[in-house]
């Protein structure tokens, strides 16, 4: 769907006149509601609904309490405007309220509410919650025309009330931590519970090591493991307890077993992570109390044992959950405009990078077959129902924490070295890496500092304990260097000969991709780099051809967005101020876009969507409207190199004289600060998959590339990168790639963040036309295996 922007999806594109999209909602009306547990980042996706909602020309109500708010109707359904949604990006929980409702749960209770909605004349309704809350919704859709039946016959509403109401539109937006909705990658909220969870985990793992202590931390998930399973990937944990998968019996012995090889090794600290559903192949809970008592008694151990509780539903959303909640908003606004009679009730969701609609009671039916699976002690199809994110997260744990190194080794030395600047998340893949290749029967070696390093031959084994703890760490533990290969390809061949190295694992940005490149050409004439090479993008610009996301970009982000929040508290407490805000990426606008859309910006400029002197003038014109209102502060981002003559300081001063009389101006220029800090969830999980990808694609092609007793590789699909395309993480051969390159300002030529720019401006209260000519058709969750 072009107006959302979302690169080419996997469903038919219908193709009708194009709309005037600020007409689309004219004569409407939509109400919006949070129902169930919060979840940080629901805020997000009101804020969005509303605003994009009144963008379209319609009416938007809030609903307040949830369904309770929609039964006792009054006060509680308020109409909502442009100002009133100001500043609630980055506030957790759910501004409008939510109560469970006992009473929308009885016919007389529907009745109610269907009333007060005919009454205010909405018949669009957006519910923000979890599976419980979106089949509430479809079975009040469902008995709409009975309920209207109801209210007519007692006279409380007219015939031609009821003629205008006739049909109820349903949109829903999954909102809880838990991540137990199918059909989605990710629910509004569960990143920012990963990183609650993760600021704990970091927090005890310092005082654990301090004492030598097994730690046992139970986290939320009551029916599903996805926040202990990702917590236990982002911080190399020794174990995981998840209901979808009960451990074997015996495991008790199992885990005493493995705790006390981890300390013979030297590890000072054991985390184990429990689901709080967690249960034994007998359907009996597995506490904390259970392992601290095993554990203890067992093994002697001083054992400490921590319940987060609902620390992790607090605090501010991630900017991830912001961007997500945004992106649902608008898609869920936009799905009920467009919806007829004949539409069933969906579900906005995230698949990959890509916004879906999925039919709702599928995705219902789809989340009690994993219950159903577990209950009937199918837990193999229980991890497979839960979708392709958890079964891959569910193998890369599997592999790192429950397999023991072959006593047969394979004699294969796979090097691996950072290159470009240094990022978070680079030392996860590091560690994965290294330890997938052990578990392989490989000999791993660490290449200090890059091409540089591998030149000069600074380059040593690595063992097992040799990269313990790195999970968490920031920057670039083995040291990373910006030269390429190209001057130094003699020495590095003799070096590739001399440590007899069989393939490559380079982790770095585009000076990665660009080396990597450069490998490949000097095969021709250097038989020693004839062997298998993969590219594991890590950077904050995310500017890697081949791949949406780079390792890195994810804390970069947060950090901006963190720092935004922050000047914004500012110019709210001093009034009429805009702020101007240098961001890192190079000629790449990643960062500054998507810091804008989580920041909620005024504007974002980018070396990819070029402005000229009339756009300034209209952010300006833009900004002097704003401070009319109640809302009297401006954000402005800049990415560094969007444009040679208007620079931070020239911007700085256009809009410091052109606000003369009504606001001042300040500036930030970020710097290095984007490059620093301790790794999100996000980037700690990806980099761990994508370590462990690249090396097990690395030891397959090795057997392909074996002839005569050697390694030859010289065909193009043996040098690739690995990236996260769409739905997929993808191997693709470099030379593949160089097509889609613009080699002078170092980006891809094709961005799929390009296309939410629009999202930005319109969030921003901007007048721009769009293209509504292509409508998204739905896409479906119930593959054919027997219904299910």
């Amino acid at each position: 769907m072009r107006f959302l922007g979302y690169p080419c999806r996997l469903f038919e594109m219908q193709h009708s006149a194009p709309v005037d999209p600020t007409k689309m909602g004219v004569g409407r009306a939509i109400a919006v509601l949070t129902s169930g547990g919060d979840a940080q980042g629901m805020n997000a996706a009101v804020r969005a609904t509303v605003r994009v909602g009144i963008y379209t020309g319609a009416k938007v109500y809030f609903v307040h309490e949830g369904y309770q708010g929609l039964v006792d109707g009054g006060d509680n359904i308020r109409q909502a405007t442009w100002e009133s949604v100001s500043m609630m990006l980055q506030l957790g929980g759910t501004v409008i309220g939510s109560a469970r409702c006992q009473d929308f749960r009885t016919k007389e209770g529907r009745a109610k509410a269907a009333c007060n909605l005919v009454k205010l004349g909405i018949t669009n309704l957006c519910v923000i919650g979890g599976d419980g809350s979106l089949t509430g919704a479809n079975e009040f859709r469902n008995e709409w025309s009975e309920l209207l039946q109801i209210l007519q016959k007692t006279g409380k509403i007219t015939a031609e009330e009821a003629k205008c109401s006739s049909h109820l539109n349903i949109v829903g937006m999954v909102g809880s931590i838990d991540n137990d909705f199918c059909g989605t990658d990710m629910t509004i909220g569960t990143d920012s519970a990963l990183h609650r969870i993760m600021e704990v985990v970091d927090a005890i793992t310092t005082t654990a090591q301090s004492h030598q202590r097994a730690f046992i931390l139970e986290v939320m998930g009551r029916h599903c493991g996805y926040l202990a399973l990702v917590t236990a990937l982002s911080c190399g944990a020794d174990w995981v307890f998840i209901p979808e998968m009960p451990p074997d019996e015996g495991w008790e012995d199992h885990l005493c077993r493995r705790l006390t090889y981890q300390r013979s090794i030297g590890n000072r600290l054991n985390v184990i992570i429990v689901a709080e559903g967690a249960l034994d192949r007998h359907g009996k809970p597995i506490t904390c109390d259970i392992i601290k008592n095993l554990v203890t008694k067992k093994l002697g151990f001083d054992t400490r044992a921590t319940i987060l509780g609902h620390v992790q539903r607090g605090g501010t959303p991630s900017a991830f959950d912001r961007i997500l909640g945004s992106r649902m908003g608008v898609e869920a606004v936009m799905a009920l405009l467009e919806a007829t009679p004949d539409t069933p009730a969906c579900v906005v969701s995230l698949s990959g990078n890509m916004a879906v609609r999925l039919p709702l009671m599928e995705c219902v039916q789809v989340t009690k077959e994993v219950t159903k699976a577990m209950a009937e002690g199918r837990f193999e199809e229980a991890i497979k129902l839960r979708g392709k994110s958890f079964e891959n997260n569910w193998n890369t744990y599997k592999l790192l924490a429950h397999v023991t190194a072959p006593d047969v080794k394979s004699n294969i030395n796979i090097a691996i070295l950072n290159v470009g600047a240094p990022c978070a998340g680079m030392n996860a893949a590091v560690r994965s890496a290294v330890r997938i290749g052990i578990l392989q029967g490989h000999n791993m070696l660490a290449v200090h500092d890059g091409f540089e390093g591998l030149a000069n031959g600074t380059i040593e084994p690595m063992a097992w304990g040799y990269v313990g703890g790195w999970t968490g760490k920031g920057g670039s533990i083995l040291g990373t260097k910006r030269s390429l290969p190209a001057n130094m390809i003699e020495e590095i061949s003799l070096n590739i000969a001399k440590f007899n190295i069989h393939a490559l694992v380079i982790i770095g940005g585009f000076e990665a991709f660009v080396g990597g490149l450069e490998l490949v050409t000097a095969r021709e004439k250097y038989e020693e780099l004839c062997i298998p090479l993969v590219v594991i993008p890590a950077t904050v610009s995310n500017n890697v051809p081949g791949s949406d996301f780079s390792v890195g970009a994810d804390t970069a982000l947060n950090t901006i967005t963190t720092t935004c929040d922050r000047i914004k508290q500012s110019a709210a407490g001093t009034k009429r101020r805009v702020f101007i805000i240098e961001t890192m990426g190079g000629y790449c606008g990643y960062l500054a876009t998507m810091a804008g859309l989580a920041a909620g910006a005024d504007a974002a400029y980018v070396f990819e969507d070029p402005f000229g002197i009339h756009d300034l003038e209209a952010n300006v014109e833009h900004l002097l409207e704003k401070m009319k209102t109640t809302v009297k502060r401006g954000l402005i981002l800049r990415n560094e190199k969007c444009n040679a003559n208007y620079t931070t300081d020239f911007l700085f001063n256009l809009y410091s004289e052109e606000g003369k009389g009504v606001f001042d101006c300040r500036k930030n220029v970020l710097g290095h600060m984007q490059q620093g800090g301790t790794p999100t969830p996000f980037d700690r999980n990806f980099g761990t998959k994508m370590g462990a990808k690249a090396v097990l694609w690395l030891t397959d092609k090795l057997k392909e590339c074996y002839r005569h007793g050697r390694i030859f590789a010289n065909t193009p699909d043996s040098a690739c990168v690995l990236g996260m395309r769409k739905r997929a993480m993808l191997f693709q051969p470099l030379s593949d790639l160089k097509e889609d390159t613009d080699f002078e300002h170092r980006i891809p030529k094709t961005e799929w963040w390009l296309k939410l720019r629009p999202i930005l401006k319109i969030l921003a209260k901007y007048k721009i036309s769009l293209d509504t000519s292509e409508t998204a058709t739905m896409e479906h969750v119930i593959k054919k295996r027997g219904g299910v």
